[in-house]
């Protein structure tokens, strides 16, 4: 990748799990990755969407906070596994109103976030 990119023209370059990993230097196991990498990806998507409000204007400081969080989002899945983390509404079960839980997902709750 080229190194003269800014963090945003870097970022669009990325396509895979393993290509965020390796840009910010966050050390990992393939095996894990490859179970895990769509969840590994929303979860980091999810962090950083709680923190972007507060982002530093600085570059060097964006790049800093994007490694810790993606670090964080792949140690959730070392320490933990899907199923558990329920990063997917799919995974994420509700009370129905009659009794009972569902994980039915309607599409325009799908596609709103």
């Amino acid at each position: 990748m080229d190194t003269d990119l800014s963090l945003l023209e870097a970022l669009d370059e990325l396509s895979s799990a393993e290509d965020f990993l390796d840009y910010f230097s966050v050390p990992y196991t393939p095996s894990v990755v490859q179970v895990n990498r769509l969840h590994i990806l929303q979860r980091f998507h999810d962090y950083l969407g709680r923190y972007a409000a507060n982002m530093p204007p600085e570059e060097s400081a964006q790049r800093s906070i994007y490694r810790l969080w993606l670090e964080r989002a792949y140690l959730d899945f070392v320490e933990s596994d899907a199923l558990t983390e329920k990063v997917f509404r799919v995974f994420q079960q509700h009370d129905l109103p009659g009794g009972g839980h569902t994980s039915f997902v309607s599409l325009d709750r799908v596609f709103s976030s």
